[in-house]
């Protein structure tokens, strides 16, 4: 399958976290904000378990129509994990973490991407 460009492949990233209730999910569009990326996906996780099988489940869900990560940081273990496609950036966070972290504040100029089907 073709690549879908930066929104589809945000858009099949949130599917697939939210299949497994991911939490407090948010896509940003930071285009016009932003010199590192095209999107933002932030959601969370209530446990590292369920942060480790969210971060699974949209590794797989991508890597089906090949598409990779350029990059992975963090761990479950840490709260905080990072998955660099390029033009999206997943940020999966378990709750405490994310609220230190406030990306969406850091962000805020940046409008949201409604999540289709």
């Amino acid at each position: 399958m073709a690549r879908a460009g930066g929104r589809g492949t945000a858009q099949r990233a949130a599917r697939a976290a939210l299949d497994k209730k991911a939490v407090d999910l948010t896509v940003l569009d930071v285009q016009r904000v932003s010199s590192v990326t095209d999107y933002f996906l932030v959601c969370g996780g209530k446990s590292t378990p369920h942060l480790r099988t969210i971060v699974d489940a949209i590794r797989t869900e991508l890597k089906a129509d090949g598409i990779r990560p350029l990059h992975a940081e963090g761990k479950p273990e840490s709260g905080w994990v990072l998955l660099d496609y390029g033009d999206v950036l997943v940020h999966v966070f378990l709750e405490d973490t994310r609220a230190y972290y406030a990306l969406e504040r850091l962000w805020g100029d940046a409008p949201s991407v409604p999540i289709e089907g």
